[in-house]
């Protein structure tokens, strides 16, 4: 390949990785600006651990939530910065708090439930409860410094 090519070739790709950044910024833009009231979306799943079963390591239940993407972005949900709160208790119990990109995303409905059964799946994890908000609403700020990386923020 002549020299030529080669800075034509890494000039075309560097257009197709700004372009990319672009459409995700103002996709992300877009999602953040939309406003509709929703009611408040959970999902319950899973048992109570028995008694002397050891409760698992916070990494598992971030390692379960990692494994569940974002349908329109096809980030998972924890590196998107949409994970706002877990709580484990001393039983195994666990308590999701969080936020959609948006409040019209199409599958808000089964996202909870999804995120349930995800981190249910986890050893060590008793009953599991997830509560969807939007208070406060998700912005970029909240995304994990290597999606803001790759992204080119």
């Amino acid at each position: 390949m002549t020299e030529n090519k080669e800075d034509e070739l890494s000039e075309n790709t560097s257009t197709n990785d700004s372009n990319q950044t672009d459409n995700f910024q103002k996709t992300l833009d877009e999602l953040a600006q939309t406003s509709v009231e929703l009611p408040l979306l959970s999902a319950t799943v899973g048992t109570p651990l028995q008694t002397g079963v050891p409760k698992a390591d916070k990494e598992l239940i971030i390692g379960a939530l990692k494994a569940v993407q974002d349908p329109e972005l096809l980030l998972d949900i924890y590196e998107l910065g949409l994970i706002y709160d877990i709580i484990q208790e001393e039983n195994g119990d666990v308590k999701i708090i969080m936020t959609l990109t948006s409040p019209t995303c199409p599958i808000a409905g089964e996202m909870p439930s999804m995120v349930a059964h995800a981190v249910s799946s986890v050893q060590g994890v008793g009953q599991v409860t997830v509560e969807l908000t939007f208070e406060p609403p998700w912005t970029i700020d909240r995304l994990s410094d290597e999606i803001k990386l790759m992204m080119g923020f």
